[in-house]
């Protein structure tokens, strides 16, 4: 009876702490994938924000399966995001085609970022009931992401003009149903 109890209680823990460790990868892949693109190591980075964005799918999963759902989860996940869907691919596309557009390039990266990070911090402050306010970060982040896949066939100017348009998105007020 005693060892049933016991490992009763160790399932319970590491149940509890699975979605934070998804969470985790979730910003160590988003860390690496901005250590990459500093080193020019652009399709690595690129790959390692999509596995950042499965993680960020199964943390999510994880979490409701097991209803371990949590305030230090739901901020340690918006801290993740912020690296993963904002700086890293912001950083991505600065280093792949922006850079060499000088002030309005660095402008439009941060703006991005900026923005990504207000979306975060007002899907903290709100109650959702079903729905998204604005574009959510993942998603802007894997479409920015996705985008750096035709580096070579799009004028760098058109990076420009997503960004802002995803940046826009993200802080829109437009709600629609999470899936």
């Amino acid at each position: 009876m005693f060892l049933h109890g016991v490992l009763e209680q160790t399932i319970k823990k590491i149940k509890t702490q699975l979605a934070n460790v998804l969470t985790l990868t979730n910003i160590s892949l988003g860390a690496f994938a901005i250590i990459y693109s500093l080193k020019g190591h652009l399709q690595l980075s690129l790959l390692l924000i999509f596995i950042a964005a499965l993680a960020d799918r199964l943390d999510g999963m994880t979490a409701r399966k097991f209803n371990i759902e949590s305030e230090l989860g739901k901020q340690l996940d918006s801290m993740s995001d912020i690296i993963s869907f904002g700086v890293a691919p912001a950083l991505l596309v600065y280093q792949g085609v922006l850079f060499d557009l000088g002030a309005p390039g660095s402008f439009f990266t941060v703006l991005y970022i900026v923005c990504g990070a207000f979306r975060l911090a007002r899907f903290n402050i709100t109650e959702s009931h079903g729905f998204f306010t604005g574009l959510p970060i993942t998603a802007a982040g894997c479409i920015l992401t996705f985008s750096c896949l035709w580096f070579a066939f799009i004028p760098p100017h058109i990076y420009l003009f997503l960004m802002l348009i995803l940046s826009v998105l993200m802080i829109g007020s437009f709600k629609w149903r999470k899936i």
